[in-house]
């Protein structure tokens, strides 16, 4: 088993730090009107983590991309219905 510690390391070089990652989300999100249905709401919150994670951390990582096209995907799929 991976010691909690040893994630952690390893998150901080794909992820960034995450009190700064934080922030910048936290920042980001403050700017969503209130008013959004709540799937809209939570996947665009999931993407403002990620656009900070890439600013903060390792850019080149595919997933973080990925992980954007496919909350940016869910909606636009529910959107077509």
């Amino acid at each position: 088993m991976t010691d909690i510690s040893e994630t952690l390391d390893e998150r901080a070089l794909t992820h960034g730090d995450f009190t700064a990652v934080a922030l910048q989300a936290q920042t980001i999100k403050a700017t969503f009107p209130p008013s959004l249905p709540a799937a809209q709401n939570e996947a665009l919150d999931l993407i403002a983590t990620k656009i900070a994670r890439i600013c903060n951390g390792d850019n080149l990582e595919p997933d973080h991309w990925l992980d954007i096209e496919g909350y940016a995907r869910l909606i636009s799929e529910r959107l077509k219905k």
